[in-house]
């Protein structure tokens, strides 16, 4: 890559792609069920020689919910058994995390689940207009040190690409254990004129929603105490 592109792109908003080496079962999957359900080519919106997207989707006409950041898939293995008339996309650049996911979907044989293996931006720039009903960002890196903040996901420039993808009336879902992540989030999406918080009380940050489900990384590598946000996509007009 040339410096100038270097410069041009994005900084990464996840950390590594792969921690120990997986075992025979989960490397089966990924060599046999990963490439049927893997979203691999991304058509920008100006650029009709790719595939687009909806290759990938088993009807295009299905809800569609997002999920940035599965982890382990629990969470979104769990969405997906509740909701088998919804379609869902994860995005998780990390290898152990997808194996985790592939393992759920073959267990439970879901039949509901597309993955994007890279940054979830590059995906949501080739989304068409109000093209999502949910979406999920759950514990997402929060980089801790100052110098890293430009890192975090949740920026003004995300959320007016979200705003993009989202129907009017989506709900958006963050969790995270870190209160300086929270306090960043709530100041970015109380200052977007695109989204309006349904809290009413403080029960309503400190309680996880319906349906959730707790994951490994909530039972043994909590931070803090988990703030839960849920965000609606408004019109200009709200």
């Amino acid at each position: 890559m040339s410096q100038e592109n270097k410069e041009s792109s994005p900084l990464r908003s996840f950390g590594r792609r792969k921690g120990r080496n997986l075992r025979p079962t989960k490397q089966g999957l990924f060599d046999t069920l990963l490439p049927k359900i893997e979203i691999k080519k991304i058509r920008s919106r100006e650029d009709e020689n790719e595939s687009s997207f909806l290759d990938f989707l088993p009807s295009p006409v299905l809800p569609l919910w997002l999920e940035i950041g599965f982890g382990g898939g629990e969470h979104l293995a769990h969405q997906a058994g509740l909701h088998p008339e919804v379609q869902f996309i994860g995005c998780e650049p990390y290898v152990n995390g997808i194996a985790g996911l592939l393992s759920h979907i073959e267990e439970h044989k879901l039949n509901n689940i597309r993955i994007y293996s890279d940054d979830a931006r590059d995906l949501i720039n080739s989304l068409p207009d109000n093209s999502l009903e949910r979406v999920f960002i759950l514990y997402p890196d929060p980089w801790p040190k100052t110098r890293h903040h430009k890192r975090r996901i949740i920026s003004r420039e995300f959320l007016d690409s979200l705003t993009r993808v989202m129907k009017p009336d989506a709900e958006l879902r963050l969790a995270t254990d870190s209160a300086d992540y929270a306090t960043w989030m709530l100041e970015r999406l109380l200052a977007h004129k695109n989204f309006k918080w349904t809290a009413k009380t403080c029960e309503d940050w400190l309680n996880p929603p319906a349906e959730w489900i707790s994951t490994r990384y909530e039972q043994k590598a909590l931070a803090g105490r988990p703030t839960y946000l849920n965000f609606i996509r408004i019109t200009d007009n709200g």
